[in-house]
């Protein structure tokens, strides 16, 4: 089954399917001497790029709690063990993997996977299991809309505010268009919420007009007839949600079509640095949301940057910062808990009140903690802050070149 194929219904009977069958007792595999933490992620497949960062944020807060001997669980230091199973960017395998994590490998909590459609699927299984997960990298709207959770927190952006950067930011910094909008997403979770219902709401209410709207399957490849369209209906802004390889391929596609509109927002897809690498020179003023930046000024913040840069030699990502949260919330509540049992590790996670590398994180009564969001821009190969301008790490290049 595909991820466009990935359904509430479908994944609901998974996770009844795990009850039924996963009748092996939560920790059975593992020693008593170590604590046993799982994680699904998509280290291949179409977003490979983003489960390389959130594996790594995951290894780090780990490595660290290790190295200082452990977490002290039942009176005794206990070292950590994390477990991490490749999902392949497939829910059915992500909800496979969890249930294995759980019931197998002896995981007494999880640690979330990346994208609504693979971290609904694992936290489901988590939740019909009665096992905590933290998870990030799962817009909010699209994380509450799937449960009512009771053992799955979230931290992450909330659509609305991502949705309404672009606006915003045009009109603090005064930018003048024809106010002609092309809107091109995804039929994901998330993309159905940004594309399908906040921008067209929010560009009626800063005064733009939507000349175009187009959705498509998130494994959609030819955008041609797409980009033909907002050019011939002259969209001087183009706001794009898709994934990865699909906003690599709609930014080639606008490039062999001759499109240039002024402002460009591709939100999800250009923000890992493989959109940069795969596009090159054509990244330049492109526009993401963002929630984390090195220059944040929270603990930890710049020195997370130089740590991941200097062992992969890599570019840093913002979701090196939100994983290396969710596992430290994880790990902090199982030191506040004293023990492994599920519900008092679960309720340590809900009185979580602790200002961590993405800020201050505070879970509400739908398990969710919000990050506030900025405006970022490629320039140069890299990504900077461009809005707002109490963040702002360079100026807002306007038009594309």
């Amino acid at each position: 089954m595909s991820m466009r194929s990935w359904s509430r219904r479908t994944f609901y009977g998974i996770a009844t399917l795990a009850v039924l069958t996963g009748g092996l007792a939560a920790g059975a595999a593992n020693a008593a001497d170590e604590i046993v933490i799982g994680a699904s992620l998509p280290l291949s497949g179409p977003l490979a790029g983003f489960g390389s960062y959130t594996q790594w944020g995951y290894k780090r807060a780990v490595d660290e709690v290790n190295r200082a001997g452990g977490i002290t669980v039942d009176g005794k230091k206990t070292k950590v063990k994390l477990i991490i199973r490749d999902d392949k960017t497939d829910p059915n395998v992500t909800a496979s993997n969890t249930e294995t994590l759980i019931g197998r490998d002896g995981a007494i909590a999880m640690l979330g996977s990346c994208t609504p459609p693979l971290v609904n699927a694992g936290a489901l299984v988590a939740e019909r299991r009665k096992i905590p997960l933290v998870t990030a990298c799962a817009p909010l709207e699209s994380f509450k809309a799937a449960h009512k959770w009771t053992y799955a927190w979230d931290l992450f952006f909330h659509e609305p505010d991502l949705a309404s950067a672009p606006f915003k930011m045009l009109k603090d910094l005064g930018v003048e268009t024809n106010k002609k909008i092309a809107i091109l997403h995804e039929n994901g979770p998330d993309g159905q919420v940004v594309g399908g219902k906040v921008w067209p709401g929010l560009a009626k209410e800063f005064g733009y007009e939507v000349v175009q709207t187009t959705s498509f399957p998130l494994d959609s490849t030819q955008f041609s007839s797409a980009i033909a369209q907002a050019k011939s209906k002259n969209a001087e802004i183009v706001l794009v949600m898709a994934i990865t390889p699909q906003a690599v391929a709609i930014r080639k596609q606008m490039a062999a079509a001759g499109y240039t509109p002024k402002m460009m927002v591709i939100e999800k897809g250009a923000e890992p640095a493989q959109f940069g690498e795969a596009v090159g020179k054509l990244a330049e003023g492109v526009l993401v949301g963002g929630y984390w930046d090195p220059s944040f000024p929270f603990p930890g913040a710049a020195d997370l940057a130089k740590a991941f840069e200097s062992e992969t030699k890599q570019t840093s990502s913002q979701h090196i910062a939100d994983s290396y949260a969710a596992a430290q919330i994880l790990l902090d509540a199982i030191a506040v808990a004293g023990s492994t049992n599920a519900d008092k590790v679960n309720a340590a996670i809900a009185k979580t009140d602790k200002t961590y590398v993405v800020g201050p994180i505070k879970f509400d009564e739908n398990h969710t903690a919000k990050l506030p969001m900025v405006e970022m821009q490629w320039q140069g190969g890299k990504q900077v802050i461009v809005w707002p301008k109490a963040k702002a790490t360079a100026k807002f290049l306007f038009p594309v070149p």
